[in-house]
């Protein structure tokens, strides 16, 4: 199918792989945040860390599970929609992120601390931005990369994470530690939806007990200090990612689970709005309510995050307003195509799925 004649389905499983990690991905910011802010930590903190194997790695692959079909397009639409769509939001949010944290940064370090702050944020990804940055980069580098073997791409990305250098900068230590998943999402796409359709087959205890089985051997592991270790790490980031995928099969089948879905089709939208809900909230929490606890300051906190940038799009997404999360057309290389149907069409994170709201959803089978 092409998006000229009939827009695209989205893959119900997917969508919940990144509901779980965005979700992740607040929590742990909200959960450092208030336990920074309160100089104690709370039983998040242990929760967090046993997730930190596959948290980042399941979202990077995914990023690119859906690259190989679009990575051979002229290099003018490749970079509008692997390069320039990044990069807009980044800039856009930066400076969002950074006019809400200004009056501090200039109470501490003046005009001049608050100028070298923006001018360093383009080259250094400014607060929770770094994975939007990175993204372009990894498009980029893949593209450049697809001349060589991808068997030899794949055993150096792996390599670089097992020895990942750790030099203070966040681009080079991050893509270190991240791209041999944005790679394996693109060149093990296939097997990726086929590990899907295999877990999909099973039956529903099965499956449970699957993930149960995997999450003991995790925590074994998480106890013993064996997930950060060279080679197991990375062990560790793959099979998480396949637990994460598998979780995705199996709340795929309920319709209990359909906001975590809805969360991840919109993953972008959480992801560059979350840290305004997240850190209004712990301050208010902080000050009025410190008695709540880490814990439960941290869940509110989540909640707030994950909630307040879906309520924010939908307040904005027909107003003026609607560039914070739809890039306008003179921030685009061209104009956008025209579906030829009038179906209503949303955008995710990390690949350009479309879709029709009242198109049946395919559920990687």
């Amino acid at each position: 199918m092409t998006a000229e004649a009939t827009p695209k389905m989205r893959v119900d499983w997917v969508d919940f792989a990144k509901g779980i990690c965005i979700v992740l991905v607040v929590l742990m910011h909200s959960t450092l945040g208030v336990e920074k802010a309160m100089g104690e930590a709370g039983a998040l903190n242990t929760f967090i860390h046993w997730a930190q194997p596959f948290r980042m790695p399941d979202f990077f692959l995914i990023s690119g599970l859906f690259l190989a079909r679009r990575i051979d397009t002229p290099w003018r639409d490749y970079l509008d929609k692997k390069v320039i769509h990044f990069l807009y939001f980044y800039l856009l949010w930066m400076t969002l992120q950074l006019l809400f944290k200004g009056p501090g940064i200039y109470a501490e370090r003046g005009l001049n601390g608050l100028a070298s702050e923006y001018a360093l944020a383009f080259i250094e990804p400014f607060g929770t931005l770094w994975f939007i940055y990175l993204l372009p980069i990894f498009f980029v580098t893949t593209r450049l990369l697809r001349p060589l073997p991808p068997v030899l791409v794949f055993v150096a990305a792996a390599l670089l994470e097992m020895f990942r250098p750790h030099t203070g900068w966040i681009v080079i230590d991050e893509f270190a530690a991240r791209y041999v998943y944005f790679f394996a999402g693109y060149w093990l796409s296939a097997q990726a939806f086929r590990f899907a359709a295999g877990m999909d087959r099973l039956s529903t205890p099965a499956l449970v007990s699957a993930l149960l089985i995997w999450g003991y051997v995790h925590t074994l592991a998480y106890m013993h200090d064996l997930v950060a270790g060279p080679g197991y790490g990375i062990v560790a980031g793959f099979i998480g990612v396949g637990a994460v995928i598998s979780a995705g099969v199996l709340l795929s089948r309920f319709r209990a689970g359909e906001v975590l879905r809805y969360l991840g089709e919109n993953s972008i939208v959480v992801y560059l709005a979350f840290f305004l809900f997240m850190a209004t909230t712990r301050t208010l929490a902080l000050k009025f309510a410190p008695g709540l606890g880490p814990d439960v300051i941290s869940i509110t906190t989540t909640l707030a995050g994950v909630i307040g940038p879906v309520v924010l799009f939908w307040l904005t997404r027909k107003t003026a307003l609607s560039f914070l999360f739809r890039r306008p057309a003179w921030a685009r290389l061209k104009p956008p195509q025209k579906l030829e149907t009038p179906a209503k069409v949303w955008h995710s994170a990390g690949h350009d799925q479309q879709f029709e709201v009242s198109s049946v959803r395919s559920q990687g089978r």
